[in-house]
């Protein structure tokens, strides 16, 4: 650090922090450690007693914390985001609209193992709503190197995005509920109006909504019929288990969908199929669906509603963090289920 007079101080970081007193009324700082002199802080540190202050020295190659904050998030920012700050040495990523949070969990890793580097972020594959702040990042010293910032900017464009909100496409909706009980009128039908609520959420809305028999041949008929009058996404209620009625994979499979994993590692929601007709996403929905408030379905849908094409693998990592505790006020998305 070096002394420097108050009125060649603008520009310069303030090497500690500086302590305004009023007797009887207040002690406290008035400008804390890294803070940037501007012209208007000099009458303030004049009427302190501090004509003369301690400056930290900056060297050409040395990047103040705010400019490093600013950096990084605009390099991590992707489609969806908006950077504000800095405050406090952190810049914060906040998204623009409602939509599905997408993280590049590889990049994280790489930035936050850098000395000196930090970023931290929401869980990625969650609805966040305009205006919500997902990611803040910042250096922890005051002052870093420019190569530990071009650094991150490098893995970031690596990466890019890292960070994103992809929006939520107003899909048309198609709804087959099999089961005989509902189709001769036994009971009344409590799956599609559950169904029809999860999408509305999303932003989607139903076309239509066939009943079906406990019979493959019309539940694939059922489905079709679907196709062809627009639907751009199939839900097929009931019928998941291994009693000899439900046969709901078996009919969705006669359609000639492509069904690419049938048994999921969540509770609720194991009984779920994904498959695929075309570009028409076919899923098979449990009766967990019905009456527990989040299942599997919740965590996958978002992300077909987004245009995301959901694979096996997708499936097979929902394990860590697939265990519903069925709290008695939900909390979801604020808690572990589906969050590896």
């Amino acid at each position: 650090m070096k002394t420097v007079s108050v009125y060649d101080a603008v520009g310069m970081i303030l090497g500690h922090d500086m302590t305004e007193i009023i007797p009887g009324e207040k002690k406290g700082v008035a400008f804390k450690k890294g803070h940037i002199i501007k012209e208007e802080d000099i009458p303030k540190l004049l009427n302190i007693g501090k004509e003369n202050i301690y400056v930290m020295e900056f060297k050409a190659d040395d990047v103040h914390e705010d400019e490093a904050a600013i950096r990084m998030a605009n390099a991590a920012a992707g489609p969806g985001i908006s950077v504000s700050g800095p405050k406090e040495g952190k810049a914060t990523l906040t998204a623009e609209f409602k939509g599905l949070l997408k993280i590049n969990t590889e990049a994280l890793l790489e930035m936050n193992s850098m000395d000196e580097i930090m970023f931290a972020t929401l869980n990625g594959n969650i609805l966040v709503n305009a205006g919500e702040a997902i990611a803040g990042t910042r250096v922890i010293p005051l002052i870093v190197k420019d190569w530990q910032v071009e650094k991150v900017e490098e893995v970031c464009a690596k990466y890019s995005p890292v960070v994103q909100v992809m929006p939520m496409r107003q899909l048309k909706v198609g709804i087959v509920t099999t089961g005989n009980e509902v189709f001769y009128g036994r009971i009344k039908d409590k799956f599609g109006p559950v169904v029809k609520g999860k999408f509305e959420e999303l932003g989607c809305s139903s076309i239509k909504q066939i009943f079906s028999k406990d019979d493959p041949q019309m539940i694939a008929d059922s489905i079709k019929e679907l196709m062809d009058e627009g639907a751009e996404i199939i839900a097929v209620t009931g019928g998941m288990s291994v009693d000899p009625d439900d046969v709901t994979p078996l009919g969705i499979k006669m359609t000639g969908a492509d069904v690419l994993s049938y048994g999921a590692p969540t509770l609720p929601g194991a009984m779920f199929l994904l498959s695929y007709a075309g570009d028409i996403p076919v899923l098979g929905l449990p009766g967990c669906v019905m009456y527990s408030k989040r299942t599997i379905f919740d965590l996958v849908l978002p992300r077909i509603v987004a245009g995301e094409r959901v694979e096996k693998k997708d499936i097979v990592k929902l394990g860590h963090g697939g265990f519903c505790r069925n709290c008695k006020d939900c909390r979801y998305p604020n808690c572990g289920f589906g969050k590896c």
